[in-house]
């Protein structure tokens, strides 16, 4: 799996991280959602669990999946911010993952 971010979306998550160390995460959340559903969900973590998750190092920060969560996910990632909806956005070269991807820390 390959992840990049975009020049626009590291100029957002620099604004909301700062200084601050830690992880970009992608989390395929499923909590509170029906049955099979699930919305990819961009995290700001403090550490990461080496036994469940995956580092991409990227030209931004590096940015980790879990193992178990991969499958969900296409090959090749891009994390992009898109002004005109004021949102994060996770694509890859097939499809728009999450138009809408939420930010949380």
């Amino acid at each position: 799996m390959k992840v990049t971010i975009t020049k626009s979306a590291a100029e957002v998550l620099n604004k909301k991280i700062g200084d601050q160390q830690g992880y970009l995460k992608i989390q395929y959340v499923t909590e509170g959602l029906a049955c099979g559903s699930g919305i990819p969900t961009l995290l700001f973590i403090s550490s990461k669990d080496e036994t469940k998750d995956v580092l991409f190092e990227t030209s931004f920060r590096p940015v980790i999946v879990e193992k178990s969560q991969m499958i969900n996910f296409d090959e090749d990632l891009t994390i992009d911010y898109s002004d005109s909806v004021n949102s994060f956005q996770l694509k890859s070269p097939q499809q728009i993952v999450n138009g809408r991807m939420s930010f949380i820390m």
